[in-house]
């Protein structure tokens, strides 16, 4: 791809490193940047570097948050005692979509995957083992997707957890295997947390 200026040329590459977003996709974002007013570019450039340098990551759940407390943890009428165990912010985001759910989350900030090079000490485990240790809580339930990564997660999280006198209990598959919690669609997913059941019953389809 020729381009008339280095100047667009940068923009347009650095565009083009976002997920899903290709060169000549990039190219139509820089483009339509440059048509919109001067300030209508600062207000995205702005938003993007206040966001980069002013999120918090909660203390409690490691949500995604404006302070140290994200609003879920610090709502009084949710049940503390019950937590939904997710990979990342955009779990947490389609199942509050749902309704469903009025317990807690805990966001691992992703899944075991020896491929990737990602083992359980770089996920926020230790800190959801913690929680477990305080007797406060009574239920885990694991919110993982359906894929090797998610049931190996979910294997190794009910080996760390079985020895306490808690309920560990699983999605029930309405979600079908492979999927993203992100991507399904509302009902399926609040029904699948609803009807959710005890892991020990999900050990036998691995």
């Amino acid at each position: 791809m020729e381009f008339s200026s280095k100047l667009l040329e940068k923009a347009v590459n650095e565009m083009a490193q976002l997920p899903g977003i290709g060169k000549r996709t990039a190219l139509r974002l820089v483009l339509h940047l440059l048509k919109q007013p001067v300030e209508q570019t600062q207000y995205l450039s702005q938003a993007l570097t206040t966001m980069r340098e002013e999120v918090k990551f909660c203390k409690n759940c490691h949500n995604i948050s404006d302070v140290e407390v994200c609003e879920i943890c610090s709502n009084a009428s949710r049940n503390h005692a019950i937590i939904c165990v997710v990979e990342d912010i955009r779990d947490v985001m389609a199942i509050e979509n749902t309704n469903q759910f009025k317990g807690v989350y805990h966001v691992l900030g992703g899944k075991i995957s020896p491929i990737d090079g990602v083992g359980p000490s770089q996920l926020n485990i230790t800190t959801l083992v913690d929680k477990v240790q305080t007797g406060k809580v009574e239920e885990i339930i694991f919110a993982l997707s359906s894929t090797m990564e998610g049931d190996t997660t979910n294997f190794y999280l009910y080996k760390q957890l079985k020895n306490f006198e808690i309920k560990t209990s699983t999605i029930a598959r309405g979600i079908a295997v492979g999927d993203e919690l992100e991507y399904a669609d509302e009902v399926t997913l609040g029904r699948s947390i609803v009807q959710r059941v005890p892991f020990e019953n999900s050990l036998k389809n691995i």
